[in-house]
């Protein structure tokens, strides 16, 4: 073999080394995000106006690669029913494998479901759950009926960010665990947030802007503690 031939294959290999540099080195956005979409709580009424809904849908807007950041009022909004709000999600809201899903209460439960057979960039959730808590209405919603599938639900989730809170009137912290445990979630744990039901919610957007600029990998499951 001639001295040029040998010499060619080098040259292409040192080309491609380069190209791959400067594609690893250049920012990346977590799995091509472009969507967020809020899922509330079950209980009804305009939901821009309720909890920390609209706000949010107002202060993400303009986090890293989001295009649209969609809120609406859902079906069947006292009960939240599985069969009518998953459907509801993939055809009217379109979670895709483009969207982070956010899920509050019942819209927590919503969106493991959800996953459990759908790719989803990244799932947020806040105030999670894992059974009905020995209430017919949230018995009768459908996602406590059998066990959680968690690890469909962590193969089709790019990440997870939760939330929960020790003083939670409605969920025992016990619950809140029992899902960062099963997901391997990242688990913001608080001790007087409640059931998050403000006006506002800074730190959602805070925690979910920095996975967005992370590298398109989730983060080990762990618990960071605020007050």
């Amino acid at each position: 073999m001639s001295r040029k031939s040998t010499l060619l294959p080098f040259y292409i290999v040192l080309l491609i080394a380069r190209r791959l540099l400067a594609f690893s080195s250049a920012p990346k956005m977590a799995l091509s995000t472009r969507r967020l979409v809020i899922v509330p709580g079950n209980g009804g009424g305009e939901v821009t106006r309720a909890n920390w809904y609209g706000w949010a849908q107002r202060a993400l807007a303009d986090l890293p690669g989001i295009e649209e950041v969609q809120l609406e009022n859902m079906p069947d909004p006292y009960t939240a029913r599985e069969s009518v709000w998953l459907p509801f999600m993939k055809d009217r809201l379109k979670c895709d494998a483009s969207t982070v899903v956010i899920g509050h209460s019942s819209g927590a439960e919503a969106a493991m479901r959800f996953a459990e057979s759908h790719r989803v960039a990244g799932l947020v959730l806040v105030s999670a759950c894992v059974t009905d808590l020995g209430d017919a209405n949230e018995r009768a919603s459908g996602y406590y009926n059998r066990p959680w599938r968690w690890t469909e639900i962590k193969a089709n989730a790019g990440f997870v960010l939760q939330f929960g809170s020790a003083d939670d009137p409605f969920i025992p912290w016990e619950e809140q665990q029992a899902v960062h445990e099963g997901i391997g979630s990242t688990l913001f744990a608080y001790k007087s947030e409640g059931h998050f039901m403000t006006p506002t919610f800074p730190r959602l957007r805070e925690a979910l802007r920095a996975q967005l600029l992370a590298d398109g990998t989730a983060s080990p499951a762990h618990v960071e503690t605020s007050a």
